[in-house]
């Protein structure tokens, strides 16, 4: 039950984004002064209910999703729909009930509707309702701090887990479905990765040739960028988010990206690789492309931008600010703050954004609009025949399967034994599971080893991957000799 109740407002089933510079209204001269004063950021999601009223509590935990683990703005638009599809359920199909009156039967109801509708169509796969309990358990929880719930609506129960380190005991929802992921890991090989690029995103024909229709203008960009996430790993947001003083010499060699703790899953710092070719073509994009874009901008008055934040000198490790007495750290740093940097000379004049990741008007692209250059892409390939459901995230698991294959590779190796030999699934699991997997945990920035290990199951129908991992892979083995693995965290 609800402690406080002249906080609820009607069921909420709208979302909507915040715009801060409002500049003055009528009754309320300096608004977009009380938004930022409130947390509220540009762009950020708001739930409002049917007659157009405002939830405080619901909307004040939204805000504060960041310092309750969920720091990136993909996560927390996430959370927002899972909230605002809860309450539109409760409004429409559970007699008008706001989400602070829900109960376990409520739960029941909706797990039965999503996950075992009658129709088809409109059936989520069991993924999908993890996601939804991770919202509503994340509400449960901030709702308790916040001394607005008085107990648990939802009924929790103590289950034994197995983990490379045994037996485990964890709590969890009783109507989540752990372990029932209802898809298998999609991920593509080398060559398909290839085919796919190239002809979605590059323009190319299935046959190796030039498209003589092809008109699109950033297809290299986008090819740069899809390389970036299939050789280091990185997810979507903390590919989009890089900036330039973070795209690592291209004399070092090894291509090290220190992703912040700011922009990553979990609030977790780490280190990805890339390739020495991506790295090369990456630093392409930045003196030539890039540069010639920024500079005919320039000329038009893109960059004057009245709240941004001002760059004076920039380093791997900090940025010097115009006007702060202090640097600024990366991990410091939002995805919105990073949107806001703009680098300029010794006179105040702007020389352009620090995000490396720019649109044809100048301006940062946001990771929407990479989710939609790969659909685009899927649909070229469908055009012309190709069979390709290509997301960001698929190149994630691309990395990983590929890596475990080269990880695997490394351990037969080390023990003598034949490269060509042919090995059951639970040998593979008997080689890998200890230091290897706690290696590709860490490139991959899991919170869990036994996250990883949903892997093993795709190298027992793939072969070719435990047999050889492709050569373009092995530059990771220096990499992988010099990764230092923390054995107290495990």
């Amino acid at each position: 039950m609800r402690k406080e109740e002249g906080v609820a407002a009607e069921a909420v089933v709208a979302s909507h984004r915040t715009v801060v510079e409002l500049g003055a209204i009528a009754s309320l001269e300096d608004a977009d002064g009380v938004l930022r004063r409130a947390g509220v950021l540009e762009g950020q999601r708001f739930i409002l209910g049917p007659d157009g009223s405002y939830d405080l509590a619901l909307n004040r935990m939204l805000r504060d999703l960041p310092s309750w683990g969920v720091p990136s703005r993909n996560g927390q638009e996430a959370y927002c729909s899972e909230l605002m599809l809860t309450c539109r359920f409760l409004h429409e199909a559970r007699g008008g009930k706001t989400i602070w009156e829900m109960d376990g039967a409520d739960l029941r109801a909706l797990k039965q509707t999503r996950l075992f509708a009658k129709d088809p169509d409109e059936r989520i796969e069991y993924g999908s309702w993890q996601r939804y309990i991770a919202a509503l358990d994340k509400w449960v929880a901030w709702s308790l701090d916040a001394e607005i719930l008085d107990a648990e609506p939802f009924r929790y129960v103590d289950k034994v887990v197995m983990t490379p380190n045994g037996p485990k005991q964890v709590r969890v929802n009783s109507e989540s479905e752990p372990g029932k992921s209802g898809q298998p890991v999609r991920f593509l090989p080398y060559e398909d990765y290839l085919l796919w690029r190239d002809v979605g995103l590059r323009g190319f024909l299935p046959d190796g040739g030039r498209d003589p229709k092809w008109r699109g203008r950033n297809g290299e960009r986008n090819a740069l960028f899809a390389d970036l996430l299939v050789c280091t790993g990185m997810r979507l947001t903390e590919a989009s988010c890089l900036l330039l003083p973070e795209v690592p010499p291209l004399e070092h060699g090894r291509g090290g990206f220190r992703l912040s703790k700011a922009t990553t899953k979990r609030s977790r710092t780490r280190t990805v690789y890339a390739r020495r070719r991506v790295l090369r073509d990456l630093h392409h994009y930045v003196a030539i492309e890039r540069d010639e874009l920024v500079q005919r901008k320039r000329m038009d008055g893109a960059y004057e931008w009245g709240d941004g934040h001002r760059v004076v000198r920039s380093s791997r490790q900090a940025l010097a600010v115009a006007g702060r007495s202090r640097a600024w750290t990366y991990a410091s740093l939002t995805y919105e703050d990073r949107l806001r940097l703009l680098s300029v000379d010794a006179r105040g004049a702007e020389l352009g954004p620090l995000w490396l990741w720019l649109g044809e008007s100048g301006l940062p692209l946001r990771s929407s609009t990479w989710q939609s250059a790969f659909r685009r892409a899927n649909e070229r390939c469908a055009a012309l025949g190709l069979d390709f459901d290509v997301h960001p995230h698929t190149l994630r698991h691309t990395f990983a399967v590929h890596m475990l294959g080269l990880l695997l590779r490394q351990t037969v190796r080390a023990l003598g034994m034949r490269e060509d030999r042919r090995f059951t699934l639970a040998q593979i699991k008997r080689l890998l599971i200890g230091n290897p997997m706690r290696k590709l945990q860490l490139l991959l920035g899991h919170a869990h080893e036994h996250t990883v290990h949903q892997y093993l199951d795709v190298l027992d129908e793939a072969q070719e991957i435990v047999l050889a991992a492709l050569a373009e892979w092995d530059e990771h083995s220096v990499v992988l000799e010099g990764l230092q693995v923390d054995e107290v965290s495990r």
